[in-house]
């Protein structure tokens, strides 16, 4: 690709649900082409070459893998759909590791998961909270032994009913810091946390502890989309106060990778190379490292 004038901030990873429409292969290229180092891979593009195949494309393609999304969604009571998504989450364990040994030097072997929301028919949040805890304590040690750490995100409160039980970073650390750090930490995410004002006292504990495991980044615009999960902009088109929050994640110690994953209709209907163009130039305008 040619036309980008800025030069890709070396930290910079382009999370695949920002090109959602392109596959595996074309995602690779394209991130290489711009000169963009890492790439934030999705299971279900792995998933439609096979793990095997993925991890040689992502070894020819010179990247980094800084995450794999997404697994989790582990509220479900004691039963054979629990069973189901646990067995789904150590299935992402090898998967992560299987594609962060393929990845360049400096690779995080990271699986970003969403709690889940409610079980159909339930209120019980705080139920719901326990057994989300109960999950990543029977998944940690294979996580441990595999050389992964399970990345805890919260989302946004709106979510907390059909996505994610975990609204704040302390919610996600509060679990976090009952496992060790190294396979057990917390996904800092722009659109998720700006809106918390103990969101940088937070970042802080995270750090002091090691937890940060990702820092994602993308835009909160208004008026939201009427499907609020694609309700990401791209950085500089609303609300978020980057340097800020950037500045504290580099307080804390994070040095990783930083991805920018943008849910959009607009942005996914546009060409994948003009949107990775768009995010180079963005993150150098917007995300101050």
């Amino acid at each position: 690709m040619t036309g980008i004038a800025v030069t890709p901030h070396p930290r910079l990873s382009i999370n695949q649900a920002t090109i959602k429409y392109a596959d595996l292969g074309t995602a690779l290229r394209l991130t290489a082409e711009a000169g963009v180092q890492s790439i934030g891979l999705w299971r279900e593009p792995v998933a439609e070459v096979g793990v095997r195949e993925a991890a040689a494309r992502v070894a020819d393609s010179g990247l980094r893998v800084s995450s794999l999304c997404r697994a989790g969604f582990f509220t479900a009571p004691e039963g054979e759909e629990r069973r189901r998504s646990l067995d789904d989450n150590r299935a992402a364990i090898e998967e992560t590791a299987a594609l962060a040994a393929a990845g360049a030097a400096g690779s995080a072997a990271v699986l970003v998961l969403v709690a889940g929301g409610l079980p159909a028919g339930s209120t019980d949040l705080r139920g719901a909270r326990e057994r989300m805890r109960d999950a990543v304590a029977e998944l940690e040690p294979e996580a441990r032994a595999a050389g992964v750490t399970l990345a805890l995100e919260a989302l946004h409160p709106m979510y907390a009913a059909d996505r994610a039980v975990l609204s704040t970073l302390g919610q996600a650390l509060d679990v976090a810091e009952q496992f060790p750090a190294e396979s057990v930490g917390v996904v800092v995410d722009t659109f998720h946390v700006w809106w918390d004002p103990a969101v940088r006292d937070q970042i802080a504990r995270a750090g002091a502890s090691g937890r940060i495991a990702s820092y994602q980044v993308c835009d909160w615009v208004t008026p939201l989309a009427a499907d609020v999960l694609l309700a990401r902009g791209m950085m500089g088109d609303g609300h978020i106060d980057f340097a800020s929050i950037t500045a504290a994640v580099n307080a804390a110690g994070y040095t990783g990778d930083v991805e920018v994953e943008i849910f959009n209709q607009a942005i996914w209907d546009a060409s994948p190379a003009s949107v990775v163009e768009r995010t180079v130039r963005a993150f150098a305008e917007h995300v101050p490292l």
